[in-house]
Protein backbone atom coordinates (compact mmCIF):
# COMPACT_ATOMS: atom_id res chain seq x y z
CA UNK A 1 0.00 0.00 0.00
CA UNK A 2 1.42 3.42 -0.51
CA UNK A 3 0.31 6.58 0.77
CA UNK A 4 2.19 10.62 -0.08
CA UNK A 5 4.34 12.01 2.22
CA UNK A 6 5.52 15.33 1.72
CA UNK A 7 4.79 14.68 -2.16
CA UNK A 8 6.81 11.74 -2.25
CA UNK A 9 5.35 8.26 -2.56
CA UNK A 10 6.58 5.70 0.31
CA UNK A 11 5.74 2.25 0.54
CA UNK A 12 4.83 0.32 3.79
CA UNK A 13 7.68 -1.87 4.56
CA UNK A 14 4.94 -5.31 4.72
CA UNK A 15 4.12 -6.16 1.03
CA UNK A 16 1.25 -9.07 0.40
CA UNK A 17 3.21 -11.66 -1.31
CA UNK A 18 0.48 -12.06 -3.72
CA UNK A 19 1.97 -8.56 -4.85
CA UNK A 20 5.22 -9.84 -5.34
CA UNK A 21 4.24 -13.10 -7.87
CA UNK A 22 1.96 -10.26 -9.49
CA UNK A 23 4.82 -8.21 -9.91
CA UNK A 24 7.60 -11.28 -10.86
CA UNK A 25 4.34 -12.71 -13.20
CA UNK A 26 4.53 -8.91 -14.70
CA UNK A 27 8.34 -8.86 -15.57
CA UNK A 28 8.46 -12.15 -16.80
CA UNK A 29 5.47 -11.52 -19.34
CA UNK A 30 7.17 -8.34 -20.19
CA UNK A 31 10.44 -10.32 -21.44
CA UNK A 32 8.37 -12.96 -22.96
CA UNK A 33 7.30 -9.94 -24.65
CA UNK A 34 10.15 -8.96 -25.97
CA UNK A 35 11.46 -11.98 -27.69
CA UNK A 36 7.58 -12.62 -29.69
CA UNK A 37 8.79 -13.00 -33.31
CA UNK A 38 9.67 -9.87 -35.45
CA UNK A 39 6.25 -9.96 -36.89
CA UNK A 40 4.00 -9.70 -34.11
CA UNK A 41 4.06 -5.72 -34.33
CA UNK A 42 2.80 -3.17 -31.38
CA UNK A 43 0.65 -0.73 -32.28
CA UNK A 44 2.50 2.72 -33.65
CA UNK A 45 5.48 0.51 -34.73
CA UNK A 46 6.61 -1.11 -37.75
CA UNK A 47 9.42 -3.29 -38.28
CA UNK A 48 11.12 -5.26 -40.98
CA UNK A 49 13.76 -7.66 -41.93
CA UNK A 50 17.30 -6.76 -43.11
CA UNK A 51 19.07 -8.24 -45.53
CA UNK A 52 21.92 -7.20 -44.15
CA UNK A 53 23.74 -7.92 -40.10
CA UNK A 54 23.32 -5.24 -37.51
CA UNK A 55 26.37 -3.21 -38.06
CA UNK A 56 25.97 -3.19 -41.85
CA UNK A 57 22.58 -1.76 -41.34
CA UNK A 58 23.41 0.14 -39.26
CA UNK A 59 26.05 1.88 -41.37
CA UNK A 60 23.75 1.94 -44.39
CA UNK A 61 21.18 3.55 -42.33
CA UNK A 62 23.52 6.23 -41.17
CA UNK A 63 24.49 6.79 -44.71
CA UNK A 64 20.89 7.26 -45.99
CA UNK A 65 20.63 9.74 -43.12
CA UNK A 66 23.75 11.95 -44.36
CA UNK A 67 22.35 11.71 -47.89
CA UNK A 68 19.09 12.91 -46.95
CA UNK A 69 20.93 16.18 -44.84
CA UNK A 70 19.92 15.06 -41.85
CA UNK A 71 22.31 14.06 -39.01
CA UNK A 72 23.09 10.94 -36.82
CA UNK A 73 23.62 12.14 -33.11
CA UNK A 74 24.52 8.91 -31.97
CA UNK A 75 23.97 5.39 -31.28
CA UNK A 76 22.78 3.44 -27.94
CA UNK A 77 24.37 0.11 -28.25
CA UNK A 78 22.56 -1.75 -25.38
CA UNK A 79 24.30 -5.16 -25.81
CA UNK A 80 27.63 -3.34 -25.13
CA UNK A 81 25.50 -2.01 -22.13
CA UNK A 82 25.05 -5.24 -21.15
CA UNK A 83 28.51 -6.70 -21.43
CA UNK A 84 29.95 -3.99 -19.63
CA UNK A 85 27.95 -5.05 -16.42
CA UNK A 86 28.81 -8.86 -17.30
CA UNK A 87 25.55 -9.61 -18.85
CA UNK A 88 24.95 -10.34 -22.11
CA UNK A 89 21.82 -9.37 -25.23
CA UNK A 90 21.88 -9.68 -28.61
CA UNK A 91 22.67 -6.75 -30.59
CA UNK A 92 20.29 -4.10 -29.87
CA UNK A 93 21.20 -0.51 -30.87
CA UNK A 94 18.76 2.66 -30.84
CA UNK A 95 20.03 5.17 -33.47
CA UNK A 96 19.38 9.00 -32.62
CA UNK A 97 18.71 11.59 -35.52
CA UNK A 98 17.29 14.12 -37.02
CA UNK A 99 17.21 17.81 -38.79
CA UNK A 100 18.21 20.42 -36.93
CA UNK A 101 16.80 22.74 -39.33
CA UNK A 102 13.26 21.38 -39.25
CA UNK A 103 13.79 20.88 -34.74
CA UNK A 104 15.02 23.74 -34.07
CA UNK A 105 12.28 25.86 -34.51
CA UNK A 106 9.92 23.42 -32.71
CA UNK A 107 11.99 23.05 -29.82
CA UNK A 108 12.70 26.73 -29.20
CA UNK A 109 8.53 26.97 -29.67
CA UNK A 110 7.86 24.34 -27.11
CA UNK A 111 11.34 23.67 -24.67
CA UNK A 112 9.93 20.32 -23.54
CA UNK A 113 9.94 19.01 -27.51
CA UNK A 114 13.53 18.61 -26.63
CA UNK A 115 12.89 15.34 -24.33
CA UNK A 116 11.02 13.34 -27.14
CA UNK A 117 13.48 14.43 -30.07
CA UNK A 118 15.70 13.36 -32.30
CA UNK A 119 13.74 10.68 -33.62
CA UNK A 120 15.05 7.20 -33.00
CA UNK A 121 14.89 4.16 -34.17
CA UNK A 122 15.91 0.14 -33.24
CA UNK A 123 18.35 -1.83 -35.01
CA UNK A 124 18.31 -5.48 -33.52
CA UNK A 125 18.82 -8.80 -34.18
CA UNK A 126 16.60 -12.14 -32.96
CA UNK A 127 17.60 -15.57 -31.74
CA UNK A 128 17.97 -17.09 -34.59
CA UNK A 129 20.73 -14.24 -35.52
CA UNK A 130 18.25 -12.50 -38.07
CA UNK A 131 18.72 -9.01 -38.01
CA UNK A 132 15.50 -6.41 -38.18
CA UNK A 133 15.16 -2.19 -37.90
CA UNK A 134 11.83 -1.28 -36.07
CA UNK A 135 10.33 2.62 -36.16
CA UNK A 136 7.73 4.27 -35.08
CA UNK A 137 4.69 5.14 -38.11
CA UNK A 138 4.44 8.53 -38.93
CA UNK A 139 1.05 8.65 -37.13
CA UNK A 140 3.12 7.29 -33.91
CA UNK A 141 5.29 10.09 -34.00
CA UNK A 142 2.58 12.68 -34.32
CA UNK A 143 0.22 11.55 -31.49
CA UNK A 144 2.90 10.66 -29.35
CA UNK A 145 5.62 12.84 -29.61
CA UNK A 146 4.68 16.14 -30.76
CA UNK A 147 0.77 16.20 -29.51
CA UNK A 148 1.85 15.95 -25.90
CA UNK A 149 3.58 19.10 -26.18
CA UNK A 150 1.06 20.87 -28.11
CA UNK A 151 2.12 20.38 -31.49
CA UNK A 152 -0.29 19.56 -33.88
CA UNK A 153 1.14 17.53 -36.89
CA UNK A 154 -1.53 17.47 -39.46
CA UNK A 155 -2.29 14.15 -41.90
CA UNK A 156 -0.15 15.57 -44.69
CA UNK A 157 3.42 15.97 -42.24
CA UNK A 158 2.47 12.09 -40.73
CA UNK A 159 2.30 10.60 -44.46
CA UNK A 160 5.19 12.57 -45.39
CA UNK A 161 7.12 11.75 -42.10
CA UNK A 162 6.06 8.21 -42.89
CA UNK A 163 7.34 8.14 -46.21
CA UNK A 164 10.62 9.83 -45.75
CA UNK A 165 11.58 7.11 -42.27
CA UNK A 166 10.52 4.08 -44.64
CA UNK A 167 12.54 5.65 -47.68
CA UNK A 168 15.60 5.21 -44.73
CA UNK A 169 14.83 2.29 -43.53
CA UNK A 170 14.48 0.48 -47.12
CA UNK A 171 18.24 2.07 -47.97
CA UNK A 172 19.06 0.90 -44.94
CA UNK A 173 17.42 -3.43 -45.17
CA UNK A 174 17.62 -4.05 -48.64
Amino acid sequence: MQHEQGGVFDYEPREHPMRRRTIFLGAALTIFASSLPADAQQAGLVTRPSAHGTRATLDRFTAAVREAGWIVFTEVDHAAAARDVGMTLRARTVVLFGNPRAGTPGMAANPTLAIDLPMRLLVWEDDQGRTFITRSTGADIAERVFARHGVTLPPEGQRSTEAFIETLVRKAAE
